[in-house]
């Protein structure tokens, strides 16, 4: 008799007399930081055939250290196209630190909304 099936793409192992799904954790050292985390909560709430998916075929703490990955950079992108649109510059902040503080936090803050509604909460997400 065999210990193991494969039904529909998930492995089976005999425990008993029942087949039990051989669920396994991938070896995924990334962290899902803070975006994942949001993305994470957003498609329990809003996808969760998605993300019931994501847990069986054990693929959620990849896609989440991805996306994450994904935002911080296209983060680190927006904010610098927003510094060239609105000349905040080194030189800028060598003469005025506070003005430069109080520009750059508001371009975090625009950058950042931008990057929520596209990547953790937005609806292109697949």
């Amino acid at each position: 008799m065999e210990n193991r099936k494969n039904i529909n793409g998930i492995n089976y192992v005999l425990a008993g007399d029942y087949y039990i799904p051989d669920l396994r954790l991938p070896n995924e050292e990334r962290s899902i930081g803070k975006y994942g985390r949001m993305h994470r909560e957003y498609l329990k709430e809003h996808n969760p055939i998605m993300f019931n998916d994501l847990v069986l075929e054990g693929q959620l703490w990849t896609y989440l250290a991805d996306l994450n990955e994904q935002a911080q950079n296209r983060l680190q992108r927006v904010i610098r196209q927003m510094q060239e649109a609105e000349s905040v510059t080194e030189e800028l902040k060598e003469n005025d630190q506070w003005l430069w503080i109080q520009k750059m936090n508001s371009i975090h803050n625009r950058a950042e909304e931008i990057i929520l509604h596209e990547l953790a909460y937005g609806e292109d997400v697949e």
